[in-house]
Formats: C-alpha cells, structure tokens, sequence
C-alpha cells in the first residue's frame, strides 16, 4: 500500500511566543511536528503494517523543517520529502500549500493519504480536504477510527461530540482527530536508522511550479498576542448584596445583561 503522510513544523505552543515588528519571533522558539500530524504519522504505520506498504511524510518549508522529517522517520516511517520554499515564496496560505502538495502527489498512486485535522499555528484544517479535491479522491476528516479491507474502507469520525460511520474506498484522504490512535515516541533504535532513511529534497522548478501558480490567496494583515487576562473580582458581603452588585457589574462594566 502506497501511504503518503502531509506534515507540518509548527511552534510549540508549550513555549512562549513573542512577536517582532508585527512577525512571530523564531529565534530560540521550539518547533515541533504538529500535534494532529501525530496521529496520522501513528495511523499510517499501523496501517502499513497490517497491509505491507510504504509510508512516505511530505512537509513544506526550509531546511529547518528536516529535524520533523527526521522525527517522523525515528517513529517508523520510510521515507520523507521536502519541498524547499525557503528561497522562493515570501508569503504561504492554505491554497499555497495544497497546490504545491496536489502536484507532488498526481502522479504517485497514493492509496491513502492522512493529514491532522488541524494545525496548532493556524487552525484552519484546509489544506487536507483542498489536496484531496485537487486530486479528485475521497476525503473524510477528523477520523476518530480507521478499518481498511482490500479497497473498502470504514471510518468513524468526530462530529462535535457524537461520532458518525461512514464506508468509502481508497483512494482516500482522511484527517486524523485526537483519539485516533496513541502517538509512539521515536526510539533510540528508530532514531540511529532514521538517519539513514531517504530524506528526498525538491524546489518548485522540480515539481514544473511557477511563483504565480501557488501565489498566496489570502494576505495577513497583523499579528498580535491577545490581550492579558484581568484578575478576577471578589464580591464581598451578604449574598444578596453580592447578587446585586454582580447584576450591576453585568450591566455596566461586563455589558452583557
């Protein structure tokens, strides 16, 4: 089975984030793979395992992001693949990243392809689905469970605390939820042959890309850290004094009565 995992380096949100001159400040930040790219990066093992195959992670970004690669490849994955924008695109968004994706992926015979659900950095969970309508596939996202027999595929996925079952057939795309699975940590053997797995490096002249044909849809305006939390208020005195004041307070400083 020819198993294709989208992975994406994003800050650990763990740390803390500083902003310069309007741009999140990288220097001394923690970079980490996204969380949710976990549980595909875990599912897609598991599945390879039980169906013989081949799981290749793909990211996008500068030489810095080969340390995730590298990781990924420590948890059990066989190879990796860089796209290397760092020189070429100032400016990336959602449909960015799915065109550049879609057009390494056409002509690969990809039977599954998983993604996270969301990105940690940004949240929008776009790229996934937009990969798989470039590609004509089926997609199902935020996937809690994951069966596959031959071409037959049964899936259980989130929807906002219920769960829902859908049958469906590869090719496929799915979008790992929490829950899908228990993300391994790379072990030290994993680590010392991870080193010697193929990581393949490309740059848009290598997949026949334009700047103009993944310029960026959407522009980011600012970026700013959201405001301090105020400390909370004690009320003091008899409880119905404190009902009253708590009512006032809604009215005119909450505003929300």
């Amino acid at each position: 089975m020819n198993i294709y995992v989208l992975v994406k380096r994003t800050f650990d949100t763990e740390e803390k984030i500083t902003i310069t001159n309007g741009k999140i400040a990288e220097d001394g930040a923690e970079f980490i793979i996204n969380p949710y790219d976990e549980y595909a990066i875990e599912e897609a093992i598991q599945v390879r395992d039980a169906n013989d195959g081949e799981v290749t992670v793909i990211t996008i970004g500068g030489e810095d992001a080969e340390k995730q690669l590298r990781t990924a490849l420590a948890m059990g994955a066989d190879k990796a693949v860089l796209i290397n924008t760092e020189d070429d695109l100032d400016e990336m968004d959602e449909f960015t990243s799915a065109k550049i994706i879609a057009e390494y992926l056409k002509d690969k015979e990809a039977d599954l392809i998983l993604a996270g659900n969301v990105a940690i950095d940004g949240g929008s969970g776009q790229v996934g689905p937009r990969v798989a309508e470039l590609l004509g596939i089926n997609y199902v996202t935020t996937i809690t469970n994951l069966e596959i027999d031959g071409t037959s595929v049964k899936i259980i996925r989130d929807v906002e605390g219920d769960s829902e079952t859908i049958e469906t057939s590869l090719p496929l795309l799915v979008t790992a939820q929490q829950g899908l699975n228990e993300p391994r940590y790379p072990s030290l053997p994993g680590i010392m042959k991870a080193k010697k797995k193929p990581l393949e490096e490309l740059e848009l002249d290598d997949l026949d890309l334009e700047e103009d044909d993944v310029e960026a849809k959407t522009e980011t305006i600012e970026i700013y850290l959201p405001p301090q939390k105020a400390a909370g208020r004690v009320l003091e005195g008899d409880i119905p004094d404190q009902v009253k004041e708590l009512v006032n307070l809604l009215k005119t400083e909450a505003k929300v009565i």
